[in-house]
């Protein structure tokens, strides 16, 4: 009976460990825009903010990309599609998208990403989804509809949602190219591995995209106003790197890791909260009342959904996790 109730002490550490590491994670991402839009306010081109948070992630998980160095030859097409879709272009198109609208709802129009998916499954591979899902995607998408306030012809630009959109879709495109390989039992590849060579390909890519050496390099050397308040430029390029990017996705696998892929990505709706709160309180960067009814709705939305989500093998769709957030997420299995 001592020895049960050990084990069963364990256990329940872990997931609790497991918990706050997922909460600490769904924090260190929802900083990332609210430390980002400073410094593009401040001059720097959102392309080039996204190449500096890349490469600078890179460059501290390149150890993991070495120790990981067989995953070039047996996973090509899952680290080529993590860094093209899931790090370059969702964060490409998200720090482009702040730069012309709220934090807050761009981040939640990034949530129509898991009913996109649905939408996938349904319509293209014309597979069955649960009540429940379709539930969920009818109040993402009816509160995505507060949030963007359709009935004042949409009170945000055009172009801005246009681009969180943009965001949301290849997040899509890395969901279904991660599917594909899923199901490889113990020849799964480490997510830590997937996420540095994911970072280094990104990395890459931004490069060529961004061209870096055309940057206002002097920026960093200055402040950046965060609703007045002035903040070295270089500290928030700090968050962003080591707080918002390396910390985040590695406390978000190690959580998946003590808990579960569902019960993660249920916290990970934490991230938009976190991220709205942070950008009304450092941005000024205030939500009506409808705003935040609707916010609510789209995340209870995306929690009815990724809690619908079948077990693993089950004929019937999948789809879970935040939108920076799927390799996370996904955990071992992605």
């Amino acid at each position: 009976m001592p020895v049960r109730t050990s084990v069963s002490s364990q256990v329940s550490r872990g997931k609790g460990i497991g918990l706050s590491l997922a909460v600490g994670s769904a924090i260190a991402f929802g900083g990332s825009g609210v430390a980002a839009k400073p410094l593009i306010e401040a001059g720097l081109d959102p392309l080039h903010v996204v190449w500096l948070r890349v490469t600078g992630a890179a460059l501290v998980m390149l150890p993991l990309a070495v120790r990981h160095r067989a995953l070039a030859r047996r996973r090509p097409a899952l680290l080529a599609g993590f860094g093209l879709l899931g790090v370059a272009g969702v964060q490409a198109f998200y720090f482009a998208s702040i730069s012309r609208i709220p934090v807050g709802v761009a981040l939640l129009v990034e949530y129509l990403a898991p009913a996109l998916v649905l939408g996938w499954v349904r319509f293209v591979q014309r597979r069955p989804v649960t009540r429940a899902a379709a539930l969920g995607v009818v109040l993402a998408v009816g509160g995505l509809a507060c949030v963007v306030e359709v009935w004042s012809g949409l009170g945000f630009d055009a172009l801005g949602l246009a681009l969180a959109l943009a965001a949301a879709c290849c997040q899509v495109g890395y969901f279904v190219l991660s599917d594909q390989g899923s199901d490889s039992g113990d020849d799964a590849p480490d997510p830590l591995g997937v996420i540095a060579y994911g970072l280094l390909v990104g990395a890459v890519v931004l490069t060529a995209v961004a061209r870096p050496w055309g940057m206002d390099w002097s920026v960093l050397a200055g402040t950046a106003a965060m609703d007045g308040t002035e903040v070295p430029a270089w500290l928030l390029l700090g968050w962003i790197v080591l707080i918002a990017t390396v910390v985040a996705y590695v406390t978000g696998v190690v959580s998946v890791r003590r808990l579960s892929p569902q019960v993660a990505g249920v916290v990970a709706c934490l991230e938009a909260v976190i991220a709205t709160v942070l950008a009304w309180v450092l941005l000024g960067e205030h939500l009506s009342a409808p705003q935040i009814v609707g916010g609510t709705v789209v995340l209870l939305g995306a929690f009815i959904a990724q809690s619908s989500a079948p077990a693993k093998g089950s004929p019937d769709p999948v789809a879970a996790g935040g939108p920076e957030r799927e390799l996370s997420a996904r955990g071992t299995a992605a």
